[in-house]
């Protein structure tokens, strides 16, 4: 599969690191307004330079494009690589309106190509040994779920459209919260209804919460209670857990780590038992959070060309990144109109 990456910041040139690291995959291209940093991206893989994303699209000697660039071109750029015949893996969030992801949705389906969606915390070995724990049942049918998801560094963010709402859709759901949003989705199935509320008293930055807590109710009747926050001074935290009627699972990410407890029924003795994953602490420590990063989107590369191929994975797609926003947009409707809000 020969892809190409367009955007060359810290996110792109992971995403150009998973492609020359994997198996089946060549890295052809890079684009991005800076030269310099596109430069950068390729380093010694051969890959060539663009400026200009169009000439990505129209060259017949890529296969598959990696957007990783402002939430803001998103649409654009997913639109013309599809017209021209290209698979595409999209950063999240989808887009930075619900009517634009829409529009990208729809023309996914009618395109008949892949388009992934990188919640790459689906991959996180943590998430995933929550998830197959609640597949198997060990905990029973899940009643509910508790989602966290919070930092603090707004002040290291390297753009101003990570952060402005009119840009990237809003505040810390659209940022960190989206991959809690998609992680509680992907445990419970389908979510109805939504309430909540946002608030912006932290770094009052227009039109981007700093706050939002929320009550998802799931096809299945089971809830989620969600936090999404820029408040988090404890650091970077995503923290998922799930009840159900035979114990509980938990998952979290900075540090990786679970905990399930099980027992017979309400009121029984229960077993604990814990995962702590020394060996992915220890590389952090020595090389950075990247490598974990890295990792993540080496395993979402190899599901994008299952997906290609027809295989069902866990890989996220044009519906999953629809309803993402769509749920962050609902805890908007519902601080405006302090209704519960449907989602359809």
């Amino acid at each position: 599969m020969r892809i190409a990456v367009a955007g060359a910041g810290r996110i792109g040139r992971l995403r150009a690191r998973s492609v020359t690291a994997g198996e089946g995959t060549t890295l052809v291209a890079i684009a991005d307004v800076d030269e310099t940093a596109a430069r950068q991206a390729a380093g010694s893989t051969g890959a060539r330079v663009e400026r200009d994303f169009g000439r990505l699209v129209a060259d017949p000697g890529v296969d598959a494009i990696i957007i990783s660039t402002p939430v803001g071109l998103h649409e654009e750029m997913v639109l013309a690589a599809l017209t021209a015949g290209k698979h595409v893996l999209v950063e999240k969030p989808l887009s930075n309106s619900v009517e634009s992801c829409r529009r990208i949705h729809d023309a996914a389906k009618a395109s008949k190509l892949t388009v992934a969606v990188g919640f790459n915390h689906r991959y996180y070995r943590a998430m995933k040994y929550l998830k197959s724990v609640v597949a198997a049942g060990t905990v029973g049918t899940v009643d509910n779920l508790r989602v966290r998801a919070g930092h603090c560094e707004l002040h290291k963010f390297p753009a101003e459209w990570m952060y402005k709402g009119e840009l990237s859709g809003g505040g810390a759901m659209m940022d960190i919260g989206l991959h809690a949003t998609d992680l509680a989705r992907f445990v419970l199935g389908e979510i109805r209804e939504v309430y909540g509320l946002t608030a912006g008293n932290i770094w009052k930055i227009p039109g981007s919460e700093d706050r939002a807590v929320a009550v998802f109710k799931a096809e299945s009747g089971a809830s989620a209670i969600y936090e999404a926050t820029w408040n988090e001074w404890q650091g970077y935290q995503i923290a998922l857990e799930a009840y159900g009627s035979k114990g509980m699972v938990k998952g979290t990410v900075a540090p990786q780590s679970n905990v399930v407890i099980t027992h017979e029924g309400p009121g029984t003795p229960s077993q604990r038992s814990a995962r702590t994953y020394l060996d992915i602490k220890v590389r952090e420590k020595l090389q950075g959070w990247e490598t974990t990063t890295l990792a993540s989107f080496q395993e979402e590369l190899t599901d994008f060309l299952q997906r290609i191929a027809g295989r069902d994975v866990p890989l996220g797609n044009t519906l999953d990144g629809l309803r993402a926003v769509q749920i962050a947009q609902a805890v908007y409707d519902a601080t405006t109109t302090g209704k519960v809000v449907s989602i359809t």
